[in-house]
């Protein structure tokens, strides 16, 4: 995905603004607080429901065996803790009624944003040290 198939968050502010008819410096203002209120909020109560959106919760990863992809050691990876998101009924619903997908559309089209065609997975290479 390039930045132009994203949107930033000085796009979301833009929008906001001309919505409600605010300038944009103190619309980024509301914004950039309600970030921080649910950062603060995951940070002092591990969970945050914004009712018709979605829950952010804070988990913990169990610790799990891996292997150092260079040398194929196992490695030994301690609890990490995680935002999660689940989304709620109303944003499930409507992207579950998307009848296309916008970044996979431009991929399917030939347009991956990567260089390469979408269609096709790249060749695995197996390197040796």
């Amino acid at each position: 995905m390039t930045k132009k198939d994203s949107r930033t968050k000085k796009d979301i502010v833009r929008d906001i603004a001309e919505l409600v008819d605010l300038p944009q410096l103190k619309t980024k203002q509301v914004v950039q607080e309600t970030f921080e209120a649910i950062l603060k909020t995951l940070l002092e109560l591990g969970r945050i429901e914004l009712r018709n959106f979605g829950v952010f919760e804070v988990k913990q990863r169990r610790p799990r065996k891996a292997r150092n992809p260079r040398t194929g050691d196992p490695v030994e990876v301690g609890p990490k803790n995680v935002v999660t998101f689940k989304p709620g009924k109303k944003m499930e619903e409507k992207v579950r009624n998307l009848k296309v997908i916008p970044h996979a559309a431009k991929a399917q089209d030939g347009h991956a944003g990567n260089g390469q065609d979408a269609a096709k997975p790249r060749p695995r290479v197996k390197k040796s040290i």
